[in-house]
C-alpha cells in the first residue's frame, strides 16, 4: 500500500539547536519517533553540517530537504542564497544526502505587481534548472501572501504557471489562511508537490489588554487570535489534506508549528505524533 513519510520542519524546533546543538536535537527527534526532517532556520556551520550527518547515520534519520532562499529577503539580510554561494548549498546537499531545496518564500521586493513576481519566477526558474544538472529539485513553499491577486489569478498559480522546473510545497495552514479549501487546492497542484507542510489551525481567545478598551485596542485582540495548533488540535480537515496529497505525488508531509504557546516544542510534537497514529498513519513515521 502506497504511504509517504512523517517528519518535523525544524523551524519548529529551532530554539533546541542552540541547547542541544544539531547532533543533540536530531538525536532527540529519534526518540520521539522522528526519522524524517526537514532543514530550515538552521545555520548551515560545518559543525551543524556534521552534527546532522552523524545523526542521520547513527539513528536512521532522513532529510526530506534543506531550505535556500534565492536572494535576501531584505536587501543586505545575511544569510546564504542560491545567488551567491549556489556552490556551498550543493555541497551541503550532497553530504546530507538530500535531493530537494525548498525556498520558504519570495523576498519581499519581488511582489507588489505582477511583472516584479514574474522577474523572481524567471529566475527561480533558472537556478531549479541548474540544480537539476547537481540531480536537485527545487521547490516553493507557500505562505498567504502568495494569495495577493494580480490581474485576476493568485501570485502563487502565477508562479505555478510560470516554471518548468520548479516544484511546490504546499502548506495547509497558510493555503486555509489564504481563503482557500487547502484539500481542493491541493488536487489542482497534482504532479507539483513531493512535500507537504502539515500545519494546523485554530482560533485562541480575543484577549485584551488589561484596563484598556477602545475601539483600535479591541480590533488589534479581534483580529490577532489566530493560532498555529499542533496537528489534529486545530479546524482543518488532516486525513483529507494528506489523502490529497498523497495522491497528487507528495511523498513527505512535514510538521510545523511556528509557535507552540508556551509549550516545549517536543511535546507539541508528541501529540502531534500520536493525533496522526489515531487517524492511521503510525506506520508513516518509519523509513521502512
Amino acid at each position: 500500500m502506497k504511504k509517504g513519510l512523517i517528519g518535523i520542519q525544524m523551524s519548529t524546533i529551532k530554539d533546541k539547536i542552540a541547547e542541544l546543538g544539531a547532533y543533540g536535537t536530531l538525536k532527540a527527534c529519534a526518540e520521539l519517533g522522528y526519522h524524517c526532517v526537514e532543514v530550515s532556520q538552521v545555520p548551515m556551520t560545518e559543525e551543524n553540517v556534521a552534527g546532522m550527518k552523524k545523526a542521520c547515520e547513527e539513528f536512521g534519520i532522513k532529510i526530506a530537504a534543506l531550505s535556500a532562499a534565492l536572494e535576501p529577503m531584505m536587501p543586505g539580510m545575511p544569510g546564504e542564497y542560491l545567488t551567491t554561494d549556489f556552490d556551498k548549498i550543493v555541497a551541503d546537499c550532497k553530504t546530507l544526502n538530500c535531493d530537494m531545496l525548498r525556498i520558504g518564500m519570495l523576498p519581499m521586493t519581488c511582489m507588489g505587481s505582477r511583472e516584479k513576481a514574474l522577474d523572481f519566477v524567471k529566475r527561480a526558474d533558472e537556478v531549479a534548472g541548474r540544480l537539476k544538472e547537481h540531480g536537485i529539485d527545487l521547490y516553493y513553499h507557500n505562505h498567504h501572501v502568495e494569495f495577493v491577486k494580480y490581474d485576476g489569478e493568485y501570485l502563487l498559480d502565477i508562479i505555478k504557471n510560470n516554471t518548468k522546473h520548479m516544484g511546490f510545497e504546499l502548506d495547509i495552514h497558510w493555503i486555509h489562511r489564504g481563503g482557500e479549501n487547502p484539500v481542493e487546492f491541493i488536487k489542482k497542484y497534482d504532479g507539483r508537490i513531493r512535500l507537504l507542510h502539515l500545519k494546523d489551525y485554530r482560533i485562541g481567545e480575543v484577549k485584551l489588554p488589561e484596563g484598556k478598551f477602545d475601539p483600535e485596542t479591541f480590533m488589534a485582540a479581534f483580529t490577532s487570535n489566530v493560532e498555529f495548533a499542533e496537528v489534529g488540535e486545530g479546524s482543518l480537515p488532516v486525513k483529507e489534506c494528506i489523502e490529497a496529497g498523497l495522491a497528487g505525488g507528495s511523498e513527505y508531509f512535514l510538521i510545523e508549528q511556528d509557535a507552540t504557546y508556551g509549550r516545549d516544542p517536543f511535546e507539541s510534537l508528541k501529540i502531534s505524533k500520536a493525533n496522526l497514529e489515531k487517524l492511521g498513519y503510525a506506520d508513516w513515521f518509519n523509513l521502512d
